[in-house]
Order: structure tokens, then sequence, then C-alpha cells
């Protein structure tokens, strides 16, 4: 919905997202969904004579891992907790347009449908370039992303000069979703099964005091200046007190059954009835154990609630027990519960319940009910306003501007008038903003402080200086392989000469190998060369190698080679598929013995010899994005993911048998990635092409013919911008565009962070993730914090936002690189199992090579050594061993 835009650009992009980030989610129990949520099982609604309810189905998440599957509890825990979707229901309007010069323009698109855009300079994130921020205000449109040539428009949208139109916008924006929220809390006593029965409980137990306390704060309604959840902070007709909090940001209001009025006349407590009952979200707070009474979401006569939370207090061990109930049409939404659902840590309680609740009602509002609601109130305000300046639009048009003549400066004759309209316009947007402030109305992220904590997805710096274009590179020990396009200065350590033009490499430790792709054009080949090699060259005699030097080590069948692809996980056989125009060149390599690798690596210097070809496969056209896939065995079932026209195919490596895998419905297509995935011992494809990510299961095989079909398992998801290059990696799928680093969630699409970095480059993500700015981080970003329920939502724009990339280009200042890296362990590491991994990939590493040695640094690094994926995993599985081992002892 918002974006950041170049002061430079003239075209904008708008992205739209009404519609769900993920579409089909809602009853996807599956793949990466099944082993990150546990048990997810649909319960059938019914009533007292078992008549089942027209209401719909839920399903449960209750922590436990899927009984019918070769799952133990314990084996997975859940990642770090955070709000989800941050971008859909903020009030940007609110926070960067309100009170400040901006501009507002109306119009018509092709189907005579009216919209406005309102655009801002900014200078968020002080990165002294001078960005545009640009709304879009329209109806919702089939596409979760548009964009729109300015060019195209110009004598369409005209400026509204009258600033009142600032207050119908506030409007619209209080429409598409608050950044406040107001939760149902309901006590039921040991036994009782109806909602007539918990709803005429007067009073609460001491165990429900302090679960309330532990909830939020006990506020005096009357006189209430906050936000208010629908209260009546006037006359006491709602009741005396209530539970009110802020998180990250939010305000939340709780509607407590035993605070809101209690009638002995009336037994259905209609007026408790009226607010919990209108409630998205209620926690169901029951007294006694699992054995004692069973919570089912028909026992509450609501059509309205779509989640429930029940939560139970256990006072032998001073523990929380929580599941969840979610109407089946509602998409899945984070955070997963752990295994078991039960905390001690009442704060690390807290935090979760909160988030799993703003969550779980940002995820309902996407539901074709609410979003079907809120797309026809939204196009009859557009319309209504829309029609109420249509006499105004027609008069005096040669004195309203278009839009293009807004972004130059105004000339010097308009200069004070266009300072007093601006003025005017100010003092009228702050006063709306103060009335909706002082009315509760109002996002307090803007006055909230707190101290952020690290994300796993936090940058470190990794060389603060690099004055070279990054071509391509990838991680080597503590060091990062760079090949760069520019003759210059020398770098830290050279290893090849300018004669090589490296365009793509790998470097593949456990093997000790180095790929790479020089050249370009019919001079283009591939070169295989030994790491151990390079390193003693490097360490003994400073060998600078050249294109002559690496005669020997370059694979002839390859010459013409416009791209490569290598299997992700390699650990019996490393595999290697060369395109040559529009032939596919299959490459192995057997994966040598422990025991004879010291021999091998110590052998000749060129480790040529070890490859063979083994088939040519051709196709209809050169192929742009590739990926391979193992399958479940690895004897002809392998496959090749290849992308080119608007289609991905899918080859048999044995027979060259292709198969279409997806077809791209556009008219302009822009191929990102294919990603191979791995659950349970079956093969996806997450397909990223343009805004779009789409999952694929190809598995399971049916002889050598892969099943590919429609399947409930699929689902894709939209990015808010158009990504350069993606990097997977569990739970976490991050997108690296020109400007931004978005991080999502595998399991539902959802976003969770968006980082602003300037000038943005992937270079390396392999292992560790490696990447260019412009730019160096803030000290901003490596502040850190245990206190996370006062913290500042890192979604939420505030002082403290992380990561912050301040622009380091000044008068008389050199164009200058700087190189991050995210350390791979801080994403993965935080959960216990990764369900990325192919079948084929070896348990343990019994042998460390010699070549393993870490190299001698090619660009300085400060920070603690990369883990391979290996490495990654058999510290998932200490983690795992220890956390069983707490469980038992508690």
């Amino acid at each position: 919905w918002i974006l950041n835009l170049k002061r430079a650009a003239m075209c904008l992009t708008m992205c739209l997202c009404y519609s769900s980030a993920s579409e089909d989610l809602g009853c996807r129990r599956g793949d990466f969904s099944r082993k990150h949520y546990g048990s997810v099982e649909l319960l059938i609604s019914s009533d007292a004579d078992g008549a089942i309810q027209r209401a719909g189905r839920f399903r449960v998440e209750n922590g436990s891992s899927d009984e019918t599957l070769d799952y133990t509890p314990g084996t997975w825990r859940r990642t770090d907790v955070h709000l989800e979707n941050p971008e859909y229901h903020t009030r940007w309007f609110f926070k960067y347009f309100l009170g400040k010069v901006h501009q507002n323009y109306v119009g018509t698109d092709a189907e005579k449908n009216p919209f406005y855009l309102s655009v801002v300079l900014s200078d968020q994130n002080n990165q002294r370039v001078p960005q545009y921020r640009a709304i879009l205000w329209r109806k919702t449109v089939s596409s979760p992303s548009v964009a729109m040539n300015m060019d195209r428009f110009e004598k369409g949208p005209r400026e509204i000069l009258n600033p009142e139109i600032q207050k119908d916008l506030l409007v619209l924006e209080e429409q598409e979703g608050s950044v406040n929220f107001k939760f149902g809390v309901l006590y039921a006593k040991d036994g009782q099964l109806t909602d007539d029965e918990m709803f005429s409980n007067e009073t609460g137990s001491e165990n429900f005091d302090k679960f309330l306390n532990l909830l939020g704060d006990a506020i005096t309604l009357q006189g209430w200046a906050g936000y208010r959840g629908g209260l009546d902070t006037k006359n006491d007709t709602t009741g005396i007190k209530s539970i009110y909090t802020v998180y990250q940001g939010h305000e939340l209001m709780f509607h407590v059954s035993t605070m809101l009025p209690y009638s002995k006349e009336n037994k259905q407590q209609v007026e408790r009835k009226r607010h919990i009952g209108n409630d998205i979200v209620t926690i169901v707070f029951q007294e006694g154990d699992d054995a004692s009474s069973s919570f089912k979401p028909s026992m509450i006569r609501s059509h309205f609630t779509h989640i429930f939370a029940l939560v139970r207090y256990n006072s032998q061990n001073d523990s929380y027990r929580l599941k969840i109930f979610s109407e089946e049409s509602v998409p899945l939404f984070g955070p997963p519960l752990p295994s078991p659902p039960v905390f001690t840590d009442h704060q690390e309680f807290r935090d979760f319940l909160l988030v799993k609740l703003i969550n779980g009602e940002k995820a309902t509002l996407e539901t074709p009910t609410f979003a079907q609601k809120r797309q026809r109130t939204l196009d009859m305000l557009i319309r209504s306003l829309y029609q109420d300046l249509m006499p105004d639009l027609h008069k005096n048009m040669l004195n309203r501007r278009s839009f293009s003549d807004v972004l130059p400066e105004s000339p010097k004759s308009a200069r004070k008038k266009e300072e007093a309209r601006q003025a005017e316009f100010v003092r009228i947007g702050q006063a709306l903003k103060l009335k909706t402030i002082v009315r509760g109305d109002a996002p307090t992220s803007l006055v909230t402080t707190g101290l952020c904590r690290k994300e796993p997805w936090e940058s470190q710096s990794f060389c603060s200086t690099f004055p070279y274009e990054i071509v391509c590179a990838d991680s080597w020990g503590q060091s990062l392989l760079v090949a760069t396009d520019a003759a210059g200065a020398l770098p830290p350590v050279q290893v090849f000469d300018k004669t090589m033009v490296v365009k793509q490499m790998h470097v593949l430790e456990p093997q000790d190998l180095l790929i790479t792709r020089a050249d370009k054009g019919k001079d283009a080949r591939l070169y295989v060369f030994r790491l151990s090699t390079l390193k003693r060259g490097l360490e003994e005699r400073q060998l600078v190698r050249s294109k002559c030097d690496s005669r020997e080590n370059k694979l002839e069948k390859t010459k013409g080679c416009h791209l490569y692809s290598i299997n992700t996980h390699h650990g019996s056989e490393l595999r290697i598929v060369a395109a040559i125009r529009n032939k596919l060149l299959l490459i192995t390599r057997k994966h040598p013995r422990f025991e004879g690798f010291s021999a091998i690596g110590t052998g000749a210097d060129s480790p040529v010899e070890e490859f063979q070809y083994i088939r040519e496969i051709c196709l209809c056209d050169p192929p742009v994005v590739m990926a391979l896939v193992d399958g479940p065995t690895g004897e002809n079932d392998n496959m090749i993911c290849v992308a080119y026209k608007h289609q991905f195919d899918l080859i048999n490596e044995s027979t060259g048998d292709a198969y279409r895998l997806h077809h791209v419905d556009a008219n302009r297509v822009n191929f990102v990635a294919a990603i191979d995935v791995y659950e349970d011992g079956e093969a996806g494809l997450l397909l990223c092409y343009n805004y779009i990510c789409y999952y694929k299961k190809v598995c399971p095989f049916n002889g050598s013919t892969p099943m590919i079909q429609s399947n409930t398992s699929d689902f894709h998801f939209s990015w808010n911008q158009m990504p350069n290059a993606i990097v997977c990696a569990f739970p976490y799928i991050l997108a690296f565009t020109t400007d931004s680093i978005e991080i999502r969630l595998v399991v539902n699409g959802n976003l969770v962070y968006t980082a602003v970095v300037p000038e943005l480059q992937l270079s390396a993500s392999r292992s560790d993730i490696y990447f260019v700015s412009s730019a160096p981080v803030s000290s901003a970003s490596n502040c850190s914090s245990r206190d996370t329920s006062s913290q500042s939502s890192p979604q939420t724009p505030t002082g403290y936002e992380m990561p912050v990339f301040p622009s380091p280009l000044g008068d008389g200042e050199a164009a200058c690189k700087h190189i991050f890296k995210i350390p791979l362990c801080n994403l993965v590491g935080r959960s216990i199992e990764r369900p990325l991994k192919s079948p084929l990939v070896n348990k343990v590493l019994t042998a460390p090579a010699p070549a393993m040695v870490p190299p001698t640094p090619l660009i300085s690094a400060t920070h603690s050594l990369s883990l391979s994926r290996m490495e990654i995993k058999e510290i998932a599985s200490r983690t795992r061993k220890e956390l069983l081992g707490k469980l038992k002892n508690c």
C-alpha cells in the first residue's frame, strides 16, 4: 500500500494490498503448515441435539504433533514471536501525511472508477535522499500489486487544493483497518458447557484475576481518553472498569465478561454478549483441567467471532496452557504454538498470546466475509466522496494542477500564495490529528518509547569500504570470495587477475571445490578448482592465477555456457547442469569417501578428471532460471526446473522428458528464482516471478514421472515490491529489491518486516547472506533489550526503527560500497527442524578433510565463523535433545 519513491522517479509503482498476502491458506494442512503448526484438526460445529451448524467448521491448533505421522512432541518449537502483515492495517496516512505538506489528487481509471492519490515528500530513515511516499485509494482489484505509469494519467488526476480533503481521506483509512484492537475475555467455571452459563458468571476466581493482571492494567472507563474499543466512557453503561494495555504501538482494550454489566433478571446477559459476541477474537479462560471439560466453539452462539483462544491455568506448576480455535476460512497465522503449548514464563506467555490475538484478527479481516464488506463500504465511500467533489472539479479546472506540475519547485511568483495555502493545509491536518488522538482512535506508536530487541534478520557490518562493483560472490570460511568487474587498487587478497571474468561461482568447502563460470558469450566456460590448491598458492607464493593458468581447470564441453546450476543438497553426488543456449548439459561428480578425501585433495591440482558428462537435453528456448530437484531415491527421478518464455517446466534428468509445471499469465515476465524445498521426503518448488512467489508440490513420483497437478498444498503470495533475488531460510523467506529487504514467513507468506536499504544488491546467500549497500547501518540497529512488552514494534517506524540506512554521500565524498552479513544460524537456528532439506543429505559428517581449514581471509571479517547447513543441523539436534531432557524433568 505504501512505497518509498526516489525523487527523480517519474513512474510510480503503487502496491494495492487489500487482499490477503496468501491465498487458499485457510484449509491448507500439509507440508510446511503441519510441521510448523503441529496438529491442525478440523472440528465440526454442532448444536445440543447433534445437528451440524451452518456457521462453519473450526480448526484447532493445539501445539501437538499429528499422531498419524512419524513426529514426536518436542522435535520442533516456535520461532520468534512477530507481528504479521504490519503493512496491511497500519494508519500510514495518519502517520506520514496528516499534518504535513502533501498533495492529493483525484481521477478515474479506464473503467471510470474513481481513485485518489496522496503523495508526500519524505525523509524517513534519515537517508538524505529525498523520497516520495504514495498511497493509492481505490476499490479492491484482482491483482495485489499494480504498476501505473503516471504519464498515461497526466490529464486525468488533478490536485485537490481544498484542505478539508484530509478529513475524508482519514475516514477512508479508518475504514481499511485500525491499528488498535478490542478482544473479548470470557470467564468459564469448571463444568460450564453453554454460553448462558459462562456469561452469567458475576465474578471471576483468583486465578482469573491473576490472568487479567497479566493481560493489562485495570482502568476507569469514565473520562478515559485513550482507545475505548466501543465502551462507554461517559455514563458507565458498559461497566466501571476494564482492562487496557499498549503493546508494540497498538492499543488493546479487553471486553471482560465479569466487568461488563450483570443482570440477574436476564439469563442470556445480552449486554455482555453485545460486546463479546461482536468481537472477532475472544479469550476463553476456563477453570479446571483438560479432563474435566472440553471447550468447543459451538458452545458460543456467535456468527461474528472467528477465533477463540482457550486458556487454562495450572496452579501446581504455575503455568498456562493455550489452545487456538480458528474458523475454517481464516488463513493460517502465527506464531505457531510450542510443543507442548505450556508456558511457565508468564511474560513470555503474555507476549505470545497478544501477538497471536493481533495476528489472528488481521488474518480474519482477509476472509471473504470481512473482505467483501470492507470492499463494498470502501467503494461506496470513494464514490460518495467523488460525487461531492464533482462540482468543484468542473469549476476553475485551469487552476487545478496535474500530478507532473507539482514535482518541480513552484515558481517564485506563486511561492507566497503557495506557502500560505500550505500553512493552512498543515494547520487543518494537525488539528485533525490532534482530534483523532484525543478521541482515542489514533495509533500510539508515534509517542510510545522503548528499546528494540535484536531480530534474527539483523545485519552485521562485514566490510565498511569496498570500492568495487560486485558481480558475484560466495562465502569461504570466515571470508567472502568476490568477483568484481573493475580494475583498480588491489583488494585485500587477490585470487584471480582481470583476465578471469567471473560471472557466477559456488564455493563447496566439503567437496574442496570452487566452481565458476568465467568470460562471456561464446568464450564462456565452467572452471573447477580445488580450494586447497588455491589456498596453498595464496599462503606460499601469493599466486594470482590468470586465465592462462586455469586452462587445465576448464570443463571443455561447457563452451558457450550462459548459466549453470548445482544441486543444493549434494549429500551423495554433486550434479551440475550447464545451459548452452537452448541445450542443457548434465555433469556429475561422485562424492569421494572421507578415507580417500585426503589423497584426492593432495593429488592433481585440477579436479576436472573427477567430473563426467551424463547427457544433453534440448529445450525449445534458452532457460533464464534453473534449479535442480532431488528425487526421493536419486535413481532416475532427479529433475531440473527451468524457466523460459511464460512458463516453468520440469525436466527428467534421466529421460529428458519435459512436463509443464506452471504457466505465467502475464504479458511481461521477470523470472527471479526457482528454489527447491523438501518436506516429509517429498520435493516442492518455490517459483518466483514478477511480484509472485508460488509454491508447487512436484511429488510424489510415479516411477520416473512427477505428478504435476493442482494440489491443496499449492499456494502463492505477493511481494509489495518486485524482487531481484529471493533467499529461503526457513521459517523465513527474504526478497531483495533495489532498495529494501522484505521478510515473510514461508508457512503463510505473511510479512513480518521490511528494511529500507538504499542501492541494495544481494551478493551471496548459499550459507550466510551477504548484501551490498551504498549506506552503512546506523548504530540504532545494534540496540537490544529483553523487555519485549514495551518495545517499539519493528514494523512501526519510530526513532528506534531497525535497521536504519543513512546515506553516506555528502559534498566531496566518494562513492563506496558497504558489505553486510546476516548469519544464517540467526535465521534458522531458532527453529529446531528445517523442513527444507533433501532426503538425500547425509546425516552426519564423521571426518573433516584437511581442505576444510579456513582459508586466509579474502575480505577481513570481524564476526563469528559462518556455519554450514550440516553444522546447523547438528546444533539443532543437540538443542532438541536438551529440550526433551528439560521437558522430562518438568
